[in-house]
């Protein structure tokens, strides 16, 4: 029958083309959810109907239920959802208060009941609460990981021309993704500095960008900087600015963040911790250029060369000019708390070069990988007191971005990106900044910061398996709440399937993938895979659902990419998400997760 019907669609392709202008009445008409059934329609006037499949709880599910209510009860109490909780699902600390209060909330949702009138579940229920992500998701929401550590012992949410609405060569400059990237998490913006006249602007370089101001992003990013996580906001400054912008871009910048604004004393010799710099602000960029000691030079050379009277109070104006130059380029200096800069030799001497300050030193995702290949070792050992930031290369015009693993596996905190773009790389950076509760820092693991003696090899290939990760799928549903009933397929269901991924070090990459289910918006695959991991710790697990077409590209129905070493075992809800991030509002797949 499923070979008839995809026959069909790869026949009507023109017609399907032709009869586009009819679509909307075609599914006005057909969009009702009457007697439990969907009315599609073939070629304008045969009717299909299809019933629409109860969702059932998979049979692991009702084992797990009557193994812990025991005695054939058809009710769990709390003390026996606080056993499972406990015991299936591994959550340890599970109060009995804790499982009351998922009671009385399954309850209100479901029966619309007072929380004094049911105290227990049944499988119904509990089968509800499985499928709550916010309830049972896959990993934390808190932020737990140590955060006394310096900065350069996490990796830090970083973003790539943070004001960019679109493209690299033609898009608007603004504060809006400014805004939207600190509402998500991030943690670095990037802003390009350029001077118009009197004024500072931010835009994309010698390309048709066009500009917002410097002042307008610097309000943004105080208004916003700390609504998703209370942890340090790092503005790192392309300048290219006069020594006049400077010293005017050093106002701006202290009046704007007073108090919220963080700067030492004098050159760090270690970073200071995210806890330590709760709801502070830092400033990195390369200090201005040493053009001050040639102008002291040529001042005193006038000074020591005889003048006549005529030139005195032209001179004198120029020295006090000079002077507040000086002291203006100065506060722009003191302002920058992560120093950054190209190194005077070549890259391979400034990873090996000891110095008691620490700084940032920035590469191309180009350069990265030139330099991995033979300097791996160096790079770790570089990124234990210093930052890494790595950029997109300039021809991702298009605001694309790179995979994002080769920077994390040598220890690079800062891996900027693109976030107004999307597509399966920002997908792994979403993935990645989801740990820890979302707030912006993950600390590294071990591997990458223990002592140089031990250094972790990104290189190494013969390294034993560490754990296996095993992933159940058991079924997927909210498709036909959140979706017009047309979506996927004008003339039945969708065939929906999942594939998984492993992403991370070369040995631990894998790719499974479930069989179609065919004409139900509530497939169950009820599948398992198994993940070997030789480096858990760096590892991301990627879910896709497509919607199987024969004729055409296969439908996109959601996706989202979880940290392994964050991953909750037992029964989880795995929310899916839009190619842009966005969660969707009910659609989400039923998981078991275990490692062994």
């Amino acid at each position: 029958m499923k070979k008839s019907k995809k026959s069909q669609k790869g026949v009507t392709s023109n017609d399907k083309n032709k009869g586009m202008g009819k679509e909307k009445e075609r599914e006005k008409k057909s969009s009702s959810l009457e007697s439990g059934s969907y009315n599609y329609k073939m070629f304008s006037f045969f009717n299909r109907k299809f019933k629409i499949n109860e969702v059932e709880p998979p049979s692991d599910v009702n084992k797990a239920f009557s193994l812990f209510t025991g005695d054939g009860s058809t009710h769990m109490t709390a003390e026996q959802l606080r056993r499972f909780m406990s015991v299936h699902q591994c959550e340890v600390s599970t109060r009995l208060e804790d499982a009351q209060n998922i009671i009385e909330q399954v309850v209100n949702r479901r029966h619309h009941i007072t929380k004094f009138a049911r105290h227990t579940l049944n499988i119904e229920d509990f089968f509800y609460f499985l499928l709550s992500d916010d309830l049972n998701g896959p990993i934390r929401t808190q932020v737990h990981h140590d955060m006394s550590a310096p900065l350069s012992h996490y990796f830090i949410y970083t973003g790539h021309n943070s004001y960019l609405t679109g493209n690299q060569l033609s898009s608007d400059c603004s504060e809006v993704p400014i805004i939207k990237a600190l509402q998500n998490g991030v943690r670095v913006i990037e802003l390009d500095l350029w001077p118009s006249k009197d004024e500072i602007l931010v835009l994309h370089g010698r390309t048709l960008t066009t500009p917002v101001s410097f002042i307008q992003c610097l309000t943004s990013i105080k208004e916003y900087a700390f609504v998703s996580s209370p942890y340090p906001v790092i503005i790192t400054l392309e300048d290219h600015l006069t020594p006049e912008l400077q010293a005017k871009a050093a106002d701006m910048i202290t009046q704007t963040f007073e108090t919220m604004l963080y700067y030492p004393e004098s050159y760090l010799t270690e970073f200071p911790s995210p806890e330590s710099l709760k709801y502070r602000i830092m400033i990195s960029t390369k200090p201005p250029k040493e053009y001050l000691e040639v102008r002291s030079k040529d001042a005193s050379e006038d000074e020591s060369s005889p003048k006549d009277d005529s030139d005195a109070s032209e001179s004198d104006q120029e020295d006090e000019d000079f002077k507040s130059l000086q002291a203006g380029v100065s506060g722009y200096k003191r302002l920058i708390t992560i120093h950054a800069g190209k190194p005077k030799g070549s890259l391979k001497t400034a990873l090996k070069e000891v110095t008691d300050q620490v700084r940032r030193l920035s590469l191309s995702e180009h350069q990265l990988e030139k330099l991995a290949s033979s300097h791996g070792l160096d790079i770790v050992r570089f990124t234990q007191r210093n930052i890494l930031r790595v950029y997109p290369k300039g021809t991702r015009f298009t605001s694309s971005n790179y995979k994002p693993t080769i920077g994390w596996m040598h220890g690079a905190q800062m891996v900027a990106f693109n976030m107004q773009g999307y597509g399966k790389s920002l997908w792994l950076m979403h993935g990645m900044f989801r740990a820890n509760g979302g707030c912006g820092y993950v600390i590294k693991p071990d591997i990458l910061t223990r002592s140089a003696d031990e250094l972790f090899d990104p290189k190494a290939t013969l390294l034993p398996v560490q754990k296996t990760l095993k992933v159940k799928i058991y079924m997927g549903d909210g498709w036909r709440l959140d979706f017009k009933h047309t979506h996927f397929d004008a003339y039945s269901p969708p065939d929906f399937y999942t594939k998984i991924f492993i992403v991370g070090v070369p040995a631990d990459e894998a790719k499974k993938k479930t069989k179609i289910i065919e004409d139900d918006w509530c497939p169950v695959w009820d599948e398992e895979f198994s993940f070997p991991l030789t480096v858990p710790e760096l590892a991301l697990l990627r879910i896709e659902v497509r919607e199987y077409d024969m004729s055409e590209k296969d439908d996109f129905g959601g996706q989202t990419c979880l940290p392994v070493p964050e991953l909750r075992t037992g029964f989880r809800s795995v929310p899916l998400h839009d190619k842009k991030g966005v969660k969707h509002k009910n659609v989400r797949l039923l998981m078991r997760f275990e490692f062994v």
